[in-house]
């Protein structure tokens, strides 16, 4: 026995006995013991002097592991890890506040569904399964790019918001197996980007679109296409995908050009009944606005841009309102129905609503570009107009600013009249046959809200014109869920009676007549009239979804990107 100190305490050690002093091991001691799987009998580990330290990370003794796999001199930063597949990836990190269960069932639309996809981070959405089927290489990502961006050019081409072409372009590549992928749309340029893992590189694609064209039969065509490769019952292989887009593509109007024709007229007619005119003032509104369509067309023809166009048509509604004004003498008519019956056919209701729509639900670049696009058009509408009316001033035109104050009370008329005008409108905008009905009777419903609360209640005419414009708004989001379809067939032509045609000519008169502050007042009014219908559109929009609640909408983010700080 002996004796040490250690940190100031005394321990005493027994000194190993011989080996013939020891006592013989019981038969108990000597059992046939097999160690488990794993645990290898190692020889007692030598006396360790206690004031040794190890690590808590150290593995205890009798365990074997398996043998570290020799390191990769040649091995780079980007190489992908032995145990990753870029076909069976692992299960990704898991944030600490978990991910949130997002229910997608097929009784929800395709654009809710798509919608809340896109509005949620890129790590926190659910695995997409295929709803096509493929063969098992894959699919040809370069083809579905291809076809995804044909489909949102025809979309955004018609006119249809930034939010619902990325939802089409987003369902048509999760339909065909790729989840990872981010599509980005802005006014002229569509671009989508899809990377089959982290340590994979990305492919991106892109097509401008050069030239647009209003055709809702085209558009309600594509919106189908879309929710049937989104369904899972519908076999749509890519030939299929791109054989009926291809017809869609080459499908001819549904209307020839003279019910065009006819349908500019019949609109500029119905609005000139709307502010008080009269069977005379209804031919001349109309002859003037079907003048001035194929004036644009033949400018269109010559390969003129649309600003000159819009500066073409507006001349001939003013220039028939200055003739009859001239000639009071021999007919009294009211010139300025005239002239605002020709401004309704011209202004550009459709790409106003589409512009604050993208504005409001945060796509800025878009609805800037929208909205500069309405602006250009708008300066074409007052120069054609004003080169006219400050013809008919020097000609000593008795122009009355004075009758935008005379509202004739004729309900029965401007009921009819209204839903006149949203027929025009919506033969005009190229609408399937089926939905011309709906449309009617929806501009029909918003003429009569505006006016039991303009000119009954006397409510201020911009709060009753968003009032109507929401109950359009509203309408049109349940027909579009209904027929599973875009919402803008059901809702352009309808907002069509609260255009402000009337607000728009009477500024520009007061600016011919040299009464600027005047006219500056009246264009103001026309600006903030056009901005209710454009909210009040998106805000019916907006409460049919918040009320009409689908499966997935409780994790519905908004589009909102910031919150003010």
């Amino acid at each position: 026995m002996r004796r040490r100190h250690t940190k100031g305490e005394l321990v005493t050690e027994r000194e190993p006995e011989a080996a013939e002093d020891r006592k013989p091991q019981s038969d108990e001691a000597r059992s046939a013991f097999t160690p488990p799987q794993g645990v290898v009998p190692q020889a007692p580990a030598p006396e360790q002097d206690e004031s040794q330290t190890t690590s808590e990370f150290a593995i205890p003794d009798g365990l074997s592991t398996p043998a570290a796999a020799p390191a990769d001199s040649s091995g780079s930063a980007f190489t992908p890890p032995q145990t990753y597949s870029s076909r069976y990836p692992p299960p990704a990190f898991t944030p600490a506040h978990g991910i949130p269960m997002v229910k997608l069932t097929k009784e929800a639309p395709w654009q809710d569904r798509m919608r809340t996809m896109l509005r949620m981070p890129v790590a926190e959405r659910p695995a997409a399964e295929p709803v096509q089927k493929h063969d098992d290489e894959g699919p040809a990502v370069p083809r579905v790019l291809d076809l995804t961006l044909r489909i949102g050019e025809l979309l955004l081409a018609g006119g249809e918001g930034a939010e619902d072409v990325e939802a089409a372009m987003f369902a048509v590549c999760r339909s065909y197996g790729l989840d990872r992928c981010e599509p980005t749309v802005t006014f002229t340029l569509l671009s989508i980007s899809y990377q089959p893992s982290l340590v994979d590189d990305p492919v991106t694609a892109s097509r401008t679109v050069r030239r647009r064209g209003t055709d809702y039969t085209r558009l309600a065509a594509v919106f189908q296409l879309v929710y049937d490769i989104s369904d899972e019952e519908v076999d749509v292989s890519l030939e299929e995908a791109y054989r009926r887009l291809a017809e869609i593509r080459r499908n001819r109007h549904p209307y020839p050009g003279w019910v065009l024709s006819a349908a500019t007229g019949l609109l500029a007619g119905g609005a000139s009944i709307l502010v008080g005119g009269d069977l005379i003032v209804f031919v001349a509104a109309a002859l003037g606005a079907i003048l001035g369509d194929r004036l644009a067309w033949l400018c269109a023809g010559r390969g003129l841009p649309e600003f000159y166009q819009f500066t073409v048509a507006a001349m001939p509604p003013a220039a028939i309102g200055i003739l009859l004004t001239l000639a009071h003498n021999l007919v009294d008519v009211r010139a300025s129905a005239v002239i605002t019956g020709g401004l309704f056919a011209l202004l550009p209701g459709r790409a106003l609503v589409a512009g604050v729509q993208d504005g409001l639900t945060g796509y800025y670049i878009t609805a800037a570009a929208r909205l500069l696009e309405v602006m250009y058009f708008f300066v074409g509408i007052v120069i054609g107009v004003l080169i006219v009316l400050y013809l008919g001033v020097q000609l000593h035109a008795q122009l009355n600013p004075e009758a935008a104050l005379q509202v004739l009370d004729r309900p029965y008329w401007q009921i009819a009249a209204s839903m006149a005008l949203s027929l025009a409108f919506a033969i005009l905008l190229q609408q399937e046959r089926s939905t011309v009905l709906a449309v009617t009777l929806n501009g029909g419903v918003a003429w009569v809200v505006y006016g039991a609360m303009h000119v009954v209640g006397g409510i201020s005419p911009v709060a009753s014109t968003a009032a109507a414009a929401g109950l359009v708004g509203l309408f049109g989001q349940l027909f579009s869920r209904y027929r599973f379809a875009s919402a803008l067939p059901y809702v352009t032509a309808a907002i069509g009676p609260l255009l402000p045609g009337s607000a728009t000519y009477f500024g520009l008169l007061a600016i011919a007549q040299n009464d600027v502050d005047a006219g500056l007042v009246s264009l103001t009014k026309a600006a903030a009239l056009a901005m209710a219908i454009a909210i009040g559109v998106n805000l019916g929009s907006e409460i049919a979804r918040l009320f009409l609640r689908s499966p997935g909408a409780a994790g519905r983010r908004a589009a909102k990107r910031t919150r003010g700080f």
